[in-house]
C-alpha cells in the first residue's frame, strides 16, 4: 500500500507508482522462487549444527528479512530527503523502529527452536535490520536518485515477505498449535500494528 500511494514531488517517473510496485512485487516474488528452488538443489547446506530443510528455512528467512530492511532504509532516507522530510522522516523511523520488533520475532522463532543458541540468533536479529541505517545514509544523500525507484522497493520488500509470511511462517504456527490459536493471534497482532502505526501519524 505505501508504494502504491507513495506521492513526492521530487519522484518525476512517467511510470505510475502503482505499476512500479508491482513490478517490484513481482521481482520480490521471482526472487523467492529463485532462492528457494537454489536452496532446495544443495542438501548439503548447514547453519551451525542444524542440516537439511531447517537449515533450508533459516536461511531464506534471514535473506528475506535482510534485503526487506534495504528497501525500509532506502524509505527511511528519502523520507528524510523529500517534501516535510523532518516530520515524515521522524514518523517513518518510529513506524520501522516499532516495525522492527515482530521483524526480530519472526527470525527468532524460526532459529531457537531449531537449537540456535540464544547469543547467535540475537545477532542474525540485529544483523537482518542493518541494511537500514546502510542504506538510509545515501538514500538521504542522493533523494532524487532514489525517489523514483522507492515504490519498486518497497513493492519487492512486500511481496516477499508476504510470501514467507504466508507460506512460511504462518504454516509453522499452524503445524505448531491450531487454526484458531494461528487467526486469533494473527489478527491481534494485525491489530495491534495498525493502531500503533495510526498512533504514531498522529504525533
Amino acid at each position: 500500500m505505501e508504494g502504491m500511494t507513495f506521492a513526492d514531488p521530487l519522484d518525476h517517473s512517467e511510470v505510475s507508482c502503482s505499476v512500479r510496485t508491482l513490478i517490484g512485487i513481482a521481482i520480490g516474488l521471482v526472487f523467492i522462487f529463485g532462492t528457494k528452488k537454489f536452496l532446495d538443489e544443495h542438501e548439503d547446506i548447514h547453519m551451525d549444527d542444524v542440516t537439511g530443510a531447517d537449515a533450508k528455512k533459516i536461511l531464506l528467512i534471514i535473506i528475506v528479512m535482510t534485503l526487506h530492511s534495504f528497501s525500509e532504509g532506502v524509505g527511511i532516507g528519502v523520507s528524510f530527503g523529500g517534501e516535510n522530510g523532518d516530520k515524515l522522516g521522524m514518523f517513518i523511523s518510529a513506524s520501522l523502529a516499532v516495525h522492527n520488533i515482530p521483524e526480530g520475532l519472526a527470525v527468532a522463532v524460526v532459529l531457537l527452536p531449531r537449537g540456535i543458541a540464544k547469543l547467535t540468533a540475537a545477532n542474525w536479529c540485529i544483523f537482518t535490520s542493518l541494511p537500514q541505517p546502510l542504506m538510509a545514509v545515501p538514500a538521504f544523500m542522493f533523494v532524487n536518485t532514489f525517489i523514483p525507484i522507492l515504490p519498486i522497493g518497497l513493492g519487492f520488500a512486500g511481496g516477499a515477505m508476504a510470501w514467507v509470511a504466508v507460506t512460511e511462517l504462518l504454516v509453522e504456527a499452524y503445524e505448531d498449535t491450531d487454526l484458531i490459536t494461528t487467526a486469533s493471534l494473527t489478527s491481534i497482532a494485525a491489530a495491534t500494528m495498525l493502531y500503533l502505526q495510526e498512533s504514531l501519524h498522529k504525533i
